[in-house]
């Protein structure tokens, strides 16, 4: 698939292959719209969207500071500037945020919505951790990268997928250091706020692997509680990135849910 800007200067790939509602991908901090290659070769017969985060990949940001609803409105003005009218959304770790955010404002434009390694309610000790990893990441040293990965992906998997982990590792490398580091802070700031959870209403999916320890099964578990009829599956042996590691799990889990909602 061609990379194509919308008229904002959002990048994006999209695959039409019908007139059914598209399933629109978004990717993690620091991540990209290509690290979804697992689940659009996997829904080769579905509509597909990806597209890169503001300050992601090859989509700019323009502002000093960057909030929730500026990658709300991104997502909106991509979708209505393609004349989708009702979407599937699959949004993970950060976009899982940006999903919820979007959902709370959008439920006219949803089928159906996944939350995929989605933080909620972090402890104190969550918190200290992750700022932790916050202030590493300010140094822009390769530690941070490699620990990054290691979080996301089992020991095991990298050793066996050394193209993999360059890849991964390539995103992260080209990222332009202060977008990132404003997106990576609003992150590791975020404040859940069962309020505008409750606003939700669409067919909801809420996914998590079971080692991962930054968006973890019970933070899942907790978050399915609050978003009204919502579903939570656990990806058994999955960590952060599953996605990639766990992805037939992943794919067919997904898959189900979306069918059963593909109105």
């Amino acid at each position: 698939m061609l990379d194509k800007i919308d008229s904002f200067g959002t990048s994006y790939s999209l695959k039409k292959i019908n007139e059914k509602k598209p399933i629109v991908f978004i990717h993690g901090v620091g991540l990209c719209k290509e690290i979804w290659y697992p689940q659009i070769d996997f829904f080769k017969d579905y509509n597909t969207l990806t597209y890169d985060l503001l300050g992601h990949g090859k989509t700019p940001l323009k502002k000093s500071k960057v909030y929730f609803e500026d990658f709300s409105k991104q997502l909106a003005r991509l979708i209505n500037e393609l004349n989708f009218d009702k979407i599937h959304l699959v949004g993970f770790s950060l976009g899982a945020l940006i999903a919820r955010h979007f959902a709370s404002e959008h439920n006219n434009k949803l089928s159906s919505l996944i939350l995929h390694g989605s933080i909620y309610k972090r402890t104190e000790d969550q918190i200290r951790v992750v700022k932790n990893r916050y202030e590493v990441a300010k140094m822009n040293k390769p530690a941070s990268k490699q620990a990054a990965l290691r979080r996301w992906l089992s020991e095991d998997f990298l050793k066996k997928n050394p193209d993999i982990y360059k890849k991964i590792y390539t995103i992260l490398e080209k990222n332009k250091r202060l977008d990132f580091l404003k997106c990576y802070e609003i992150f590791v700031n975020y404040t859940d706020d069962d309020k505008m959870l409750k606003k939700i209403n669409v067919n909801t999916l809420i996914t998590t692997g079971e080692n991962d320890v930054g968006s973890t099964p019970e933070m899942s578990k907790n978050l399915s509680k609050i978003v009204g009829g919502s579903k939570f599956v656990e990806i058994k042996k999955g960590k952060h990135l599953c996605s990639i590691e766990c992805a037939e799990d992943v794919n067919i889990t997904f898959k189900k849910f979306i069918d059963q909602h593909n109105d």
